[in-house]
Formats: C-alpha cells, sequence, structure tokens
C-alpha cells in the first residue's frame, strides 16, 4: 500500500512540476482522449520513421538450415508489391520485373501471403520483421501518407476503424486517438457517429482503453438524454459497468455542467468510504474538466477538490491541483495537515511545501520557514526533486541548504480503473 501511494504522490507532484516556474504556468496539452494512453507506435510514425516502407509477398523460403548456419542462410524472398516510402532505394529490378528484397523471416504464413515491412540505412538496407497484411490493412496504410498531419480531417479517416474486425487497424486507429490533440477531437464534434459511440460504451466486450476514448468522444457530442445514462453507470455499484470511470465521470460532467458536481462530491470526494481508485478516477475527471474544458467553473472545481483536505491520507492527490489552479485560499489548512501529519498521511508534506513555494502571498514564506524548522529533510527533498526555473527558485528557507538540481523523478501513473 506505501508503495503504490508514494507512486501516485510522486506522479501528482510531476504533473504539476512545470506550474512550481510561475503561477500562469500550464500543463502540456491533453491527447484527444486525456483518460487514454496509446499501446505503441502508430503505422503513420512507423512510416516517418524507418527510410523505406513496402507492401511485399513472400515468394520464397530457404531450404532447412543447420543450426550453426549465418542468419543470412535464413532469409527469405519477397517481392515488393507496392512502395509506400522510399521506393528509390530498393535493389534495381530487371526490366519488366518488380524488386525483390530478402528479410529474415521464421514465420509460417504460405508463400503469396502479403506483409508491411520496414527498412533503414538506404545505403545498406536493414529490414525489420515484416508484418502480415490483409487486403484491407493494404489499403488502409497505402492512404496514410497522403492524410493531413493533424486536425479533425485525420481522425475521421480513422473513426472509421474503430472497432474494425481487423485487429491491426483496430488498434491502430485508437492509437490515432489517443495521441491526438483534444482540440482536434472537438473539431470532430459534428462527424462523429453518436450511435455507435453509445452501444461500444454498453459492450462489455469492448476493452476498457477504447471504452475511455468512446466515453470521451461522447462528451463532445453528447445529447441531453445521454446525461441520464451515465448518471445511472455512474452509480451503479458493478465494477464491470463503472470501467473506465474516470472517462465516465469526465464526460457526465462536460455534459451535465455544474449540476453535477454533487452527485461526485458525493459519491466520492466526499464519501469517506470511497474506494481509492474510484476517488482517484474522480480527481482526475475534475482535473481533465478544469484544463480542457469550460463546463465548470475553475472556481466550482476549486470547491470541489477541497473536499479532499478532509480526507489526510489523500488530500495529496489535490494539492498540485490546488497550487496549478492557483487557491491560496487553503494555505492555513494545509500547514495544518502538514503539522497534523500522521504515518497514513505523511506523503501530505511535499505536496504542502511545494504550494507554499508556488504562492506569492507573504504569508507562505513565514510559513514555509516554520515548516523547515519542524521537518527540514521534506523541505530539501522538494527543493532537489522540484527546482524551478532558473532565476525565479525561492530562496531556501533559514536552515535549509540551497540544493544541486537533480533530474526530477520518473515513477509512472497508476493506471486507473
Amino acid at each position: 500500500m506505501l508503495k503504490s501511494r508514494f507512486a501516485v504522490v510522486v506522479a501528482s507532484f510531476a504533473v504539476v512540476a512545470s506550474g512550481l516556474v510561475g503561477p500562469s504556468s500550464l500543463m502540456r496539452p491533453a491527447a484527444a482522449c486525456p483518460f487514454c494512453s496509446a499501446a505503441q507506435t502508430t503505422l503513420s510514425e512507423d512510416i516517418k520513421s524507418n527510410d523505406v516502407a513496402v507492401i511485399c509477398k513472400l515468394v520464397e523460403r530457404p531450404p532447412e538450415q543447420p543450426a550453426d548456419a549465418p542468419a543470412e542462410a535464413s532469409q527469405c524472398t519477397f517481392e515488393v508489391v507496392k512502395a509506400i516510402k522510399g521506393g528509390e532505394h530498393l535493389p534495381a529490378a530487371p526490366e519488366g520485373k518488380p524488386a525483390t528484397i530478402k528479410i529474415l523471416y521464421f514465420g509460417e504464413q504460405p508463400i503469396g501471403t502479403k506483409f508491411l515491412a520496414f527498412g533503414i540505412d538506404p545505403s545498406n538496407l536493414a529490414w525489420g520483421t515484416p508484418t502480415t497484411m490483409s487486403e484491407r490493412a493494404i489499403e488502409y496504410v497505402s492512404k496514410l501518407p497522403s492524410l493531413p498531419e493533424t486536425g479533425a480531417d485525420r481522425l475521421a479517416f480513422f473513426q472509421r476503424y474503430f472497432e474494425d474486425t481487423d485487429s491491426l487497424l483496430a488498434a491502430d486507429s485508437y492509437d490515432e486517438f489517443a495521441k491526438a490533440p483534444y482540440s482536434d477531437l472537438k473539431a470532430l464534434n459534428e462527424r462523429m457517429e453518436h450511435d455507435k459511440l453509445l452501444a461500444w460504451i454498453k459492450d462489455p466486450a469492448v476493452s476498457t482503453s477504447r471504452r475511455r476514448l468512446y466515453l470521451c468522444m461522447l462528451s463532445v457530442c453528447g445529447k441531453p438524454s445521454d446525461i441520464e445514462f451515465l448518471e445511472g453507470m455512474i452509480k451503479n455499484e458493478d465494477r464491470q459497468i463503472r470501467t473506465a470511470l474516470d472517462a465516465m465521470i469526465g464526460s457526465y460532467l462536460t455534459l451535465k455542467g455544474p449540476e453535477g458536481m454533487p452527485l461526485i462530491e458525493s459519491l466520492f470526494l466526499k464519501n469517506a468510504d470511497a474506494e481509492y481508485t474510484d476517488t482517484y478516477s474522480a480527481i482526475m475527471a475534475l482535473r481533465f474538466i478544469g484544463q480542457e474544458t469550460d463546463a465548470i467553473s475553475r472556481d466550482r472545481l476549486k470547491e470541489g477538490m477541497r473536499h479532499m483536505l478532509d480526507r489526510p491520507s489523500l488530500a495529496d492527490l489535490i494539492i498540485p491541483d490546488l497550487t496549478r489552479w492557483q487557491d491560496w485560499t487553503v494555505m492555513d489548512r494545509l500547514v495544518k495537515l502538514f503539522k497534523e501529519a500522521k504515518e497514513d498521511s505523511s506523503w501530505v508534506k511535499l505536496p504542502v511545501v511545494n504550494y507554499l513555494r508556488a504562492c506569492p502571498l507573504p504569508e507562505a514564506k513565514v510559513h514555509l520557514e516554520e515548516l523547515a524548522k519542524l521537518d527540514p529533510e521534506v523541505v530539501k527533498r522538494a527543493m532537489n526533486y522540484y527546482p524551478t526555473a532558473p532565476g525565479t527558485e525561492p530562496t531556501p528557507p533559514e536552515g535549509v541548504a540551497k540544493p544541486e538540481t537533480p533530474a526530477a523523478p520518473t515513477t509512472p501513473a497508476p493506471s486507473n480503473p
């Protein structure tokens, strides 16, 4: 429990680290689905990062080789069907015949199977392991270089492949959305297929990651009737139904507005019996609303976040948000949390120190010097992990030496249910 909570503390600090540079600092732009994370590089990224990309056909396997044979002896012969990129780097072919390439391949696909293959170093092409491609996938990949680099028109192409029967295309379309700017998702609004999104959200067979994406898209194209549906899911105690709760709450609040806050506060923020993962999901949703939408005012969101200060063991999760949103009204409450911290809430100390460092009010410096005398190690650690930009770092409190400037921790954020 302590290790997992420490990971969350570090991740929460990382969110606000840039905010310590100055009170107007903002987080980096959110991806199209702020609750999603891409599983791998997209096919478009693979095409860009390699010198050559071709659709090729397996035409010949070498005879079985002894165990000590060189790798080259196990290379299969492929016939180039189409060059997606870098065709000028392919070996010369006899007139009227396609170019052939040699690739180390141990798969069992039959002769005639088509693949996507990437090569690097035009002067001496080295090929990666080829990927089997259906005719539908070949058509898909062939269109990628001609798509706009960014924008709703690009996403409009990929949304046609959600839940595609070809798993490669379904996965790649999801990853494209997970990496696109959130502004592009909002611009896609009228072209979203609302009814399909709703059906996939209701389908228990749809993966949690994709359900998050569809919920996030519903927040953009949703109808008033969807609010009641989302509210029912949020209230449901069946964990299967409440999968992707963070995106569910985010979608609900975006559509419902400030009138939806009391439900989220009573279920997850005020409720000391709420499961940790549910509370964390609610915080993530409020963070998204505050950073990426104007559905609910910052003042109302801060009011909701402040309920977590009554739960000391989890208060550290929202102090970075209150810092970034410049809520200096809670200074005295945070100082009290620091002084009264026990073993199950000791992690609240570091974000309190960072809050005081970022606060421009003169009282903050006084409190910081007081806390440095109570626990100088915590203040020093805060200075080490989260130094401000050169020339803007605060003067260390009395008795605390000015630290070096090491890299900030890179503990990943926890996955959400």
